[in-house]
């Protein structure tokens, strides 16, 4: 089992009980899925960038992504419905502890002149989405086979009734929210 599950059970779910006193543990919020994103526009014009997009994403993610299309067409754009624009992927159980461990305790340290994520991002429901400019901040990524800087949106869904509830239990798991 992922460290950050068993920390989930062990520490985090009574803290929260305590905390929000939930009189159910199923009312206590845990993480139900990670849905990471990769939009590559550009693929419209050069097909192996997306190519490159769903290895990189399989890499990161651990498991196969697939490919969105897009849903009308756009003449300024030069799209048309039914065209391949990115690459999806979303993690549950295992997976997705391992991703999350990964990504509060590894990429996010790596991000530039890092102050933190925003602590407003979240969706009223207790939902969090998150955008990462590079995919080289996760050591995964061979450096040497990157010929071009995709950017990610990373969402993490969560069962929790508001954003407070979402906001301290991702805390708890280490997300380094920003101070103000």
């Amino acid at each position: 089992m992922a460290r950050l599950a068993e920390q989930y059970k062990a520490e985090f779910a009574p803290a929260l009980r305590e905390k929000f006193h939930y009189g159910s543990t199923m009312a206590i919020p845990r993480i139900t899925k990670v849905v990471i994103n990769m939009g590559v526009g550009e693929a419209i014009q050069e097909p192996k960038l997306l190519d490159q997009a769903v290895e990189e994403l399989a890499v990161i993610a651990g498991q196969r992504p697939s490919i969105t299309r897009a849903r009308k067409s756009i003449a300024n754009f030069k799209l048309r419905d039914g065209m391949p624009i990115g690459c999806r992927v979303t993690l549950r159980g295992q997976r997705m502890w391992e991703f999350l461990d990964r990504l509060v305790n590894l990429a996010l340290p790596r991000v530039r002149d890092f102050r933190g994520v925003a602590r407003k991002a979240f969706d009223g429901r207790g939902n969090y989405t998150l955008g990462v400019r590079d995919q080289l901040i996760f050591p995964e990524i061979n450096v040497a086979k990157v010929t071009k800087v995709k950017g990610m949106n990373i969402c993490i869904v969560t069962t929790a009734k508001t954003d407070e509830e979402a906001r301290e239990l991702l805390s708890l798991i280490g997300m380094p929210f920003r101070k103000n």
